[in-house]
């Protein structure tokens, strides 16, 4: 096993806005943030982009990751869950060049303001816990979740209710 390895994962569709990974923000595509914060943290020894997009993997390498390959279209639909696409990288990897990672961080595009210093501080926080497999980023929530609603149907309901209380 060797090294730590930045995964981002960006499709070239989307549910909601149309390649978004491809749009501006601030001057640069969405997924080259990513590729900025992996690139920038000394920890990460090898940065990969994977995505079913050759539009993506051109931007993606263009700012500096690698993309040795296109994933199947099967692993880039809108219900498609992380664990297949970052299990479809890694066998790549080590079927095409023996490349086992000790660890392995998933930056997606769709959170591209990361602070400096963030993702080795959550590698240094992995490390520093010997029975921890697994490190996630969360954030606070803004407001109380029992201010908080969801959208079903076109109608809005709470999202979390308690029995008893009105």
């Amino acid at each position: 096993m060797s090294g730590v390895l930045a995964v981002i994962p960006a499709r070239g569709g989307s549910m909601s806005i149309r390649r978004k990974n491809a749009r501006s923000l601030g001057g640069h595509p969405l997924l080259a943030w990513s590729v900025a914060a992996a690139r920038d943290a000394r920890s990460v020894t090898r940065l990969l982009l994977t995505t079913d997009d050759p539009e993506m993997r051109a931007l993606g390498q263009a700012y500096g990751a690698e993309a040795p390959f296109l994933r199947p279209a099967e692993l880039a639909q809108d219900t498609t869950r992380d664990y297949p696409v970052m299990a479809h990288a890694l066998d790549w990897l080590e079927r095409q060049e023996g490349y086992v990672p000790e660890l392995v961080v998933q930056l997606r595009p769709t959170s591209p303001l990361r602070p400096p210093g963030l993702v080795d501080a959550g590698i240094a926080a992995l490390r520093a816990v010997d029975h921890a497999d697994s490190l996630r980023a969360v954030v606070p929530a803004l407001e109380n979740p029992f201010k908080m609603w969801r959208l079903e149907r076109g109608l809005l309901h709470p999202l979390l209710t308690c029995e008893g209380v009105s």
